[in-house]
């Protein structure tokens, strides 16, 4: 159905901002019975924060007690292991290992597994040097302890908020991409939003705008009421031959600013490390630099000394929506008929699900909640994990197109295909793996063009016969 439809309705809520908090709003309130729209900027979902994390769901174990964060961060942990097999998303109970380095780090071992029991992780303990060393023998033995947190998993990030976008879709929500939010107008029942393609006519509006957040806040209501401090984070991916090095993710013990560096394993199959806490002004880009790789890279080969002998796979860097204070910023105004979900950072993959059930449960305490659908359509993500079944070991997939992550050519035409195809090579690589892997794209990036010619905004650059 046309864009030009889209602004000739009227829809029950407008969703501002297509990363992984504004698709899980966006399924949420479509499976309510509401009709919904989502708004995104660029030229593809997931293209700002949500495109580099850690991929981690976390338990809430660390969280601040009693607060906004933990209540969702929790209710989406949940959720996602109630329905994730219904969209084939892949897990893997990795466990986690809060490692102390230090005399100082070993002294707050116990204030951390306190906070984890009051917290209602009561399965958090803490753990010797010896059991450390025993459960994963590659690691330092300056390592002196720890705090064994077996709750936590590592996920896909790009399949998992395609899959609550993807449902939305499927049943009945819409969406439109390369459209800005230029202004609202809100008169008294309904607001009449201005974007760079028309005009759309909302009862409610949702922001979930992520790193534009405040933006968005201030062309609502005239006046942001936070302020998005941009914050870098910048990771370093570490070889295929590092799987076998690492069964646990290993966290830091964290200080007040940082939750710190973080060595996991990926479902991919590789290693990460990262990421780095570094404030900026800019929100749209990330850069990565020579010196905070390196000392990504020294700090992994000192936590795991074997990786000195494995080549690093890729860098790459992502902006956190952070604010001036270490919290959601998460408010409804029901005068307006406006919820702002702000703030959302680095522990927003785990929480989506568990925000959106929030920004529900504040949207009904002024509204009558709709009929939920009843048998909704539940979309199969592709399957991207390492340790799946993938679509080179069915037959008719055509040929490889990226070797490095073993793609097919049935995989990349089903990405530029469907209800919510890939608009950018961001998009595709998200949706499949294509040019992640050894050779980042140095040998498929071509053919990758010319199946792709056409299909973007801004098509690739397709290397002359010259």
């Amino acid at each position: 159905m046309s864009e030009h439809c889209i602004f000739g309705e009227k829809f029950d809520i407008a969703v501002i901002g297509g990363g992984v908090v504004g698709c899980a709003v966006a399924r949420r309130f479509t499976l309510s019975g509401a009709k919904v729209v989502l708004v995104e900027k660029a030229a593809d979902i997931l293209a700002g924060a949500s495109k580099g994390n850690s991929a981690i769901l976390h338990t809430g174990f660390d969280a601040p007690p009693g607060s906004v964060e933990l209540r969702c961060m929790q209710a989406g942990y949940s959720e996602f292991l109630e329905i994730r097999e219904r969209f084939g998303l892949p897990v893997q109970r990795t466990g986690a290992i809060v490692a102390a380095w230090d005399d100082e780090q070993l002294e707050k071992l116990g204030g951390i597994v306190g906070k984890a029991h009051k917290n209602g992780v009561a399965d958090v303990e803490r753990i010797s040097r010896a059991d450390i060393l025993a459960r994963e023998g590659e690691i330092s033995g300056a390592v002196l302890g720890g705090v064994l947190v077996p709750g936590e998993f590592i996920i896909d990030p790009w399949s998992t908020p395609l899959g609550f976008m993807q449902q939305a879709l499927a049943n009945g929500a819409r969406i439109l991409r390369e459209t800005e939010l230029l202004s609202g107008r809100f008169d008294g029942g309904d607001w009449r939003l201005t974007t760079s393609k028309g005009e759309l006519h909302a009862r409610t509006v949702i922001n979930c705008a992520g790193l534009f957040g405040d933006v968005v806040d201030q062309r609502m209501t005239g006046a942001a009421q936070f302020e998005i401090r941009p914050r870098k984070g910048q990771f370093v991916v570490f070889d295929k031959a590092a799987a076998k090095l690492l069964n646990t993710i290993i966290l830091p013990v964290p200080t007040e600013r940082t939750k710190g560096i973080v060595l996991t394993p990926t479902i991919f199959g590789n290693l990460l490390v990262g990421p780095t806490a570094e404030e900026q002004t800019d929100r749209s880009k990330a850069t990565v630099e020579r010196e905070a790789l390196e000392q990504l890279i020294a700090k992994a080969c000192e936590i795991l000394p074997a990786l000195a002998d494995v080549a690093v796979t890729a860098t790459y860097a992502g902006l956190r929506p952070a604010t001036e204070r270490p919290e959601y910023r998460i408010r409804y105004d029901s005068e307006k008929n406006l919820i702002v979900a702000g703030g959302i950072r680095s522990t927003g993959l785990t929480g989506a699900l568990g925000i959106a059930r929030h920004v529900e449960e504040l949207y009904e305490t002024n509204n009558e909640p709709g009929p939920r659908l009843n048998d909704p359509v539940w979309p199969v993500m592709p399957k991207l994990a390492e340790r799946e079944a993938r679509d080179w070991t069915r037959p008719g997939y055509g040929r490889i197109v990226c070797h490095c992550e073993l793609v097919t050519q049935r995989e990349v035409e089903a990405a530029l295909s469907g209800p919510l195809p890939a608009r950018d090579l961001g998009g595709l690589k998200r949706r499949t793996r294509a040019g992640m892997g050894r050779c980042q794209g140095f040998y498929c990036n071509a053919e990758l063009a010319e199946m792709t010619r056409g299909r973007f905004a801004e098509p690739m650059d397709v290397p002359s016969d010259g």
